[in-house]
């Protein structure tokens, strides 16, 4: 008989945090019939050597190399036969209460294909990326210049389920019978951008994708490097990657503007990482 839910958690050099976080989805897996599956993309710190025989009860895949992010999911999701299946990050912290909150949400509510929660930062403040419209070209070119309560769904209550159109890929459940109609992560995608494009196909399938107000704690950013060349060129790469796929049919004179601010953010993204480097080298600390 098929489980109630499959979460995958791809990781990547993120030992301790990944023991935390499976430690946490445990505890909130209690009483649900429910699997973990662990894709590693060729970590070099020992996670699969150290995690295995400490979390006997989770199926560890360990990729011969790093095949990204879409990719290694959808392994893991080929895999199985759930009900749902929830895209987990490795840097995050499952409250007891929010499997079941959203699990019982989406059963109640068979028109979602998706549902969201809201992640809290370190501090405990509420991420603004818990919430996020998909990056239309007039959305993207807002949001390049700084107004970004259209992107971000600012008009929501932190309090109250509403509809989104963008789900994170740190927390992302997902109806099985949705992806089995629109398919799975697009692996054109390496990292990033590949849960905008998957909420996208979700909406243009007729699904809805939902917001709920449960709670994980999300370290952001601390299971990927962002100081580095690769993850400015990774991270834009997927915002063309998006907008030529779901956008390209527009006339140039619409999407060569957004293509050319997309480099230009990418290139001061660079610049501005340069130069942090450059002050590091002339004022070392002591």
């Amino acid at each position: 008989m098929a489980k109630k839910i499959c979460i995958v958690i791809v990781s990547y050099n993120v030992c301790q945090l990944l023991d935390e976080c499976l430690q946490s989805v445990k505890r909130a897996l209690q009483g649900i019939d429910g699997e973990i599956y662990v894709v590693d993309n060729l970590s070099t710190d020992g996670t699969v050597e150290t995690l295995q025989p400490r979390h006997p009860d989770v199926h560890f895949i360990a990729n011969k190399q790093n095949v990204g992010f879409a990719c290694a999911n959808n392994q893991a999701i080929r895999c199985t036969d759930s009900e749902y299946v929830l895209l987990l990050n490795p840097d995050t912290v499952v409250y007891e209460n929010t499997l079941r909150g959203v699990l019982d949400f989406m059963d109640q509510h068979p028109e979602a294909g998706g549902a969201g929660v809201r992640m809290l930062t370190r501090e405990g403040k509420p991420a603004p990326e818990s919430r996020r419209a998909i990056p239309t070209p007039w959305v993207a070119m807002l949001k390049m210049l700084g107004a970004t309560r259209r992107y971000y769904m600012s008009h929501l209550s932190w309090d109250e389920p509403g509809q989104i159109e963008a789900i994170s890929g740190a927390f992302c459940m997902l109806r099985r019978k949705a992806l089995d109609q629109i398919g799975l992560l697009d692996e054109d995608y390496f990292m990033y951008g590949e849960d905008i494009d998957l909420s996208y196909r979700l909406l243009k399938g007729g699904w809805q994708n939902w917001y709920l107000p449960f709670d994980i704690i999300h370290y952001k950013g601390e299971s990927t490097q962002k100081s580095t060349f690769r993850y400015v060129h990774t991270f834009y790469q997927a915002m063309l990657i998006f907008f030529r796929k779901h956008y390209g049919h527009l006339s140039i004179f619409f999407s060569l503007p957004i293509q050319l601010a997309i480099y230009f953010r990418a290139l001061m993204a660079l610049m501005q990482m340069m130069g942090s480097r450059f002050h590091h080298l002339l004022h070392p600390r002591p």
